[in-house]
């Protein structure tokens, strides 16, 4: 193990997340909570919202300086080897992810929004990993910056926190960059868009910003928030518009789903939520074929079979969900007013892209659903959105290659001498490629049930802590009953939390980096 490499890069990565929580201790600046030491009202905390003046600059302040400190005395050690093995490389990022997220839970330990560092670092773990599982019951009650972080978060966290670095680091003959960036990209096909990784990362990068930018822009442009209504008049000020914007880019480009006001977007009007849907649908999609767009290869987009089953899948999904909404009849809020077919076609629309995406958001409080939408949106919560985007779950791609590969045994049982000439994305499906794909979901299921197990101790029935884990291990957010969109995880214990964290790790990085940690083999000396 090249320890002096690895804590050179860690070192990076933590001088880059202090200079990355610069920006919520501008936002805490801007917002003046510095001055706030008594009971006030304002536009997110809402009444009730009590400050500590100076503790909120602090919050940041305090982690950027140690973050900084210590990453350039990471720099020091001059590393004899400037390349990184496989395992070495997927055991960097996951080691990334874990020292982000233990930091990252500082500012909310030390301006007391969430005390306790075990719920702040689920909190932050849940932001990173962009899974939008909360542990605030009350989130009227956070500050500005702290709303700031967790969605921020979500940003950094979309598109991967070493691909941004690759940006930066120079370009190795030894294949070590492909290392990093196949260990945190989602999916089973990682590749370079062009010849050089650091292009590739900055090409992915520019997107990324691009349709983040166009989003807010629409946002802020047209009507976001019902900020008349009476339900969170009081709560939500008109004034925050280009934050509440900013921090609903930051989610749903990032597919993570954390809410800011209550009953996530419920109070949202049609305009936010169509437009949210849409971007959430792309956001959803391999960033590789909006890289072929740009270049004019649009025949080769629209012959990707995945983004065809993808769009299928989306499809099928809403008409389902859209006409249980109409069968049911009644709006399934406190309100209980009829549907109209505009509104269960919105619903249908919103819940679909926000569910397929692992992104959480919601528009209604689901758990209360016709069980054939529930079904769909847990079969949904599986899948996922396609490879190579910001969204969780097993992968559209993962799916088409797995039928394909039941497809060919099944042939090959009726007919040894059968000779397979499956293709996916117009290549040959070979036979490592399919067994891979079993062993993942394998693993993804083994995983799931055992955390079942360890969560079932708590008390919360089973479908919450199925729904719980599935939703945390797809980087979901909310899931049903005790966890459904209009709950948090509050209730689960210190443990079950913890387990509960590790699991939205293991589902961002695609298990193998983190089981790759428990590895005696990965740390010895070479």
């Amino acid at each position: 193990m090249n320890y002096k490499l690895l804590g050179k890069i860690l070192g990076k990565i933590m001088i880059l997340e202090g200079i990355l929580m610069i920006a919520p201790l501008v936002v805490s600046l801007v917002y003046k909570e510095f001055q706030k030491s008594t009971v006030v009202s304002h536009g997110i905390g809402g009444v009730g919202a009590e400050y500590g003046g100076i503790k909120y600059v602090l919050a940041f302040l305090i982690p950027i300086v140690i973050l900084v400190v210590v990453g350039f005395l990471l720099q020091i050690p001059k590393p004899k080897r400037t390349s990184l093995y496989q395992k070495e490389g997927f055991a960097l990022v996951a080691l990334v992810w874990i020292v982000m997220a233990l930091f990252g839970a500082i500012p909310f330990v030390i301006n007391g929004d969430i005390p306790n560092y075990i719920d702040a670092c689920f909190e932050i773990t849940s932001g990173f990993t962009t899974t939008g599982a909360s542990v605030i019951d009350d989130i009227t009650a956070i500050s500005h910056s702290s709303l700031f972080w967790r969605s921020f978060s979500h940003w950094i966290g979309g598109m991967g926190i070493l691909v941004f670095v690759l940006i930066f680091i120079p370009e190795s003959k030894d294949g070590s960059a492909m290392h990093l960036l196949r260990a945190e990209s989602p999916g089973p096909q990682v590749g370079k868009i062009v010849s050089k990784m650091r292009a590739t990362a900055r090409i992915l990068y520019l997107i990324y910003l691009g349709l983040s930018v166009i989003e807010f822009l629409v946002l802020a442009i047209g009507p976001l928030i019902k900020y008349n209504d009476p339900n969170i008049a009081e709560i939500v000020s008109s004034k925050d518009k280009l934050f509440h914007a900013l921090l609903t880019t930051f989610g749903s480009a990032g597919t993570g789903g954390f809410g800011f006001i209550p009953n996530s977007m419920e109070y949202f009007t049609p305009f936010a939520q169509y437009a949210i849907a849409i971007f959430l649908l792309l956001f959803g999609c391999n960033f590789s074929l909006y890289f072929l767009i740009l270049i004019g290869k649009i025949k080769d987009v629209l012959r990707s079979e995945e983004l065809k089953t993808y769009v299928v899948m989306v499809v099928v999904a809403i008409g389902i969900v859209f006409t249980s909404l109409l069968a049911n009849g009644t709006l399934v809020t406190s309100q209980d007013t009829p549907l109209t077919w505009e509104e269960s076609f919105r619903h249908a629309l919103f819940q679909v892209a926000s569910i397929i995406t692992t992104t959480g958001f919601s528009t209604q409080d689901f758990n209360l659903w016709p069980q054939i939408a529930k079904v769909v949106l847990v079969i949904l919560m599986f899948t996922g959105a396609m490879a190579g985007s910001t969204a969780g779950g097993i992968k559209t791609s993962r799916i088409v290659i797995a039928f394909k590969g039941i497809y060919i045994k099944i042939r090959k049982l009726l007919n040894p001498r059968y000779v397979p000439k499956s293709k996916f994305e117009g290549k040959s499906l070979e036979e490592k490629t399919t067994n891979d794909v079993f062993a993942f979901i394998t693993l993804y299921l083994f995983i799931i049930l055992g955390v079942i197990f360890v969560l079932s101790f708590d008390g919360h029935g089973f479908f919450s802590d199925f729904s719980a884990t599935l939703a945390c291990i797809s980087n979901i957010g909310p899931g049903f009953d005790a966890v459904g969109p209009y709950s948090s995880f509050s209730d689960y214990n210190y443990l079950s939390k913890i387990i509960l964290t590790l699991t939205m790790l293991v589902g961002r990085l695609e298990i193998l980096p983190v089981l790759i940690l428990f590895s005696p083999r990965t740390w010895k000396r070479r």
